[in-house]
């Protein structure tokens, strides 16, 4: 408490004496914002504690700094947003707080959906919560997971490749005639259902997509820099020599 009261009175005098931080606005740090949640999102993925520990400083600093601006503005201060997260952790764990039984983490997500349509002013159907600039692959899968909570999922896992064999064959087949609109219509069909399958079988896509680029990125350069030793481009290569390469860092676990 005695360090967040310090970040807290650092902050109101950012604000007074340094003229950088003294113009920001909403607006202005929105997109830091994103930035520092990627990289934070960066350093979760690399298990890396000394970077996830600076990555949740810096975010911790946009959340002080917007509410820093809505305190300036008598919309709303630090203390207002933790009341406002308290009342709502504790509604929504009726199971540890109330006398309602959950006994599983499933239980725990279902009741969690259900109380938010109840909630005074929050959302009124069912996908609302599901923000509209949120990436589309990670859009996908809440989607989803939001429709499973009240009960819109596959009866049994294992019937969603039949769905995806399904959304394959008719993309093939918009393929067949170069339609590009409909090979792109039925292209997100495909990825809809692949995202469905990683959900059913507790795989995240984004971490799942996350892994293959940077095994590709380790791959591909340890390909360009055995090219440059060798004096050589890519450019000048075959790809049969590219995939010799390309299998050595596969043999080498990169």
């Amino acid at each position: 408490m005695k360090a967040f009261g310090q970040l807290l009175d650092i902050m109101d005098e950012l604000r007074v004496k340094c003229p950088w931080d003294r113009k920001q606005t909403n607006e202005s740090l929105r997109t830091n914002t994103i930035e520092e949640t990627y990289e934070l999102s960066e350093a979760l993925m690399k298990a890396d504690n000394t970077n996830i520990k600076k990555e949740l400083g810096d975010l911790l600093l946009h959340i002080v700094f917007y509410a820093k601006i809505g305190e300036e503005k008598g919309a709303f201060d630090i203390k207002d947003v933790c009341d406002s997260l308290c009342q709502k952790l504790i509604y929504r764990h009726p199971h540890v707080f109330g006398e309602t039984s959950a006994d599983t983490a499933q239980k725990v997500e279902q009741n969690w959906e259900q109380l938010k349509l109840k909630e005074k002013g929050g959302n009124k159907t069912v996908l609302e919560g599901v923000p509209s600039s949120l990436p589309s692959l990670v859009k996908a899968y809440r989607i989803q997971d939001k429709a499973r909570n009240v009960g819109f999922d596959w009866e049994e896992r294992e019937q969603v490749w039949d769905k995806v064999q399904e959304e394959f064959n008719e993309l093939k087949t918009e393929i067949g005639r170069m339609d590009t609109d409909r090979m792109e219509a039925e292209f997100g069909d495909l990825f809809f259902s692949l995202i469905n399958a990683a959900r059913l079988y507790k795989i995240n896509p984004d971490n799942a997509l996350e892994r293959t680029n940077q095994k590709f990125i380790r791959r591909f350069n340890y390909l360009e820099a055995h090219t440059i030793q060798q004096g050589r481009s890519l450019k000048d290569m075959t790809l049969e020599e590219m995939d010799q390469l390309w299998n050595e860092a596969k043999a080498q676990g990169l």
